[in-house]
């Protein structure tokens, strides 16, 4: 059993048994349908994983590595908020008449801001920082501006990363506010370890955890079926991450230059519907 699947079985299992329903409550997400999207819920689920010994990737159903991939590099590397620029279609219903979601997500991390070093945006900051101050306690990105929310698609969900070393590792806390769990819980696990796999090699570290905080870590009620049958399953072992270590720059990054070798899974052959 690779060690995503445990959390990732424990978690649900956590909920399923221990979280709060709100059923009896009003809500503002909803199905496609228009009924109330309710959800049962745990406060503030951490999650680490130790990167220099498995990535993190579940094998009770597939993650889709590439688009996930494709999705992070359009936020921290593209600095982008047009959907055309996605491989995937994950955020069509949010896009506005531009093809936009706003000035939220790659919007945000590609604004520039003063500091006494320069002007930087909040990547390119990351990227100085751990070349020049790798023991800073300040290595923070935070793409919840409260000035832009108005004109945000969505609000952030994963909404803040903080880089810290310890010797010669680089480890990573992903803080995000509200979690789908059966939809996007690994895709976002996945996504931010192969982010910190980056940063790392591009600035000559070696990975170290990834801790992922989850403040509303929820199940929608249409998902609770489909959760109790996936926990079932048996789990495959991890497969092998591979990155192209011949990369210097983190701009140059491509999908293709990560591959999962050996990543055997158990298809999902139920949709998800995601909730609006």
């Amino acid at each position: 059993m690779s060690i995503a699947d445990k959390i990732f079985i424990d978690n649900i299992n956590d909920i399923l048994e221990n979280g709060f329903s709100d059923e009896h409550l009003e809500v503002r997400p909803r199905w496609e349908d228009g009924a109330p999207a309710h959800t049962i819920k745990k406060f503030c689920i951490v999650n680490r994983y130790d990167l220099s010994k498995e990535f993190p990737v579940i094998t009770i159903r597939k993650t889709f590595f590439k688009n996930a991939i494709d999705e992070i590099l359009w936020i921290w590397q593209k600095k982008s908020n047009k959907v055309s620029e996605l491989k995937s279609r994950i955020w069509d219903a949010w896009a506005d008449e531009n093809g936009t979601i706003g000035k939220a997500y790659g919007y945000q991390l590609g604004i520039k801001h003063k500091y006494k070093e320069g002007w930087f945006d909040q990547v390119d900051r990351v990227l100085f920082d751990l070349k020049n101050n790798p023991q800073s306690r300040r290595i923070i990105t935070n793409i919840y501006n409260h000035a832009d929310l108005h004109e945000m698609a969505l609000y952030p969900c994963a909404y803040s990363v903080t880089f810290s070393t310890t010797g010669d590792k680089l480890n990573a806390i992903l803080h995000q506010r509200s979690q789908d769990m059966l939809v996007a819980n690994n895709w976002n696990v996945v996504q931010y370890s192969v982010l910190t796999h980056m940063f790392a090699q591009v600035s000559g570290l070696k990975v170290g955890e990834f801790v992922h905080v989850i403040a509303d870590a929820h199940i929608y009620d249409r998902h609770i079926p489909i959760a109790k049958e996936i926990i079932q399953r048996e789990p495959y072992p991890a497969p092998e991450f591979r990155i192209n270590k011949d990369i210097k720059n983190f701009y140059d990054f491509t999908v293709d230059d990560f591959e999962l070798v050996d990543y055997k899974f158990h298809p999902l052959d139920k949709k998800l519907e995601v909730a609006i």
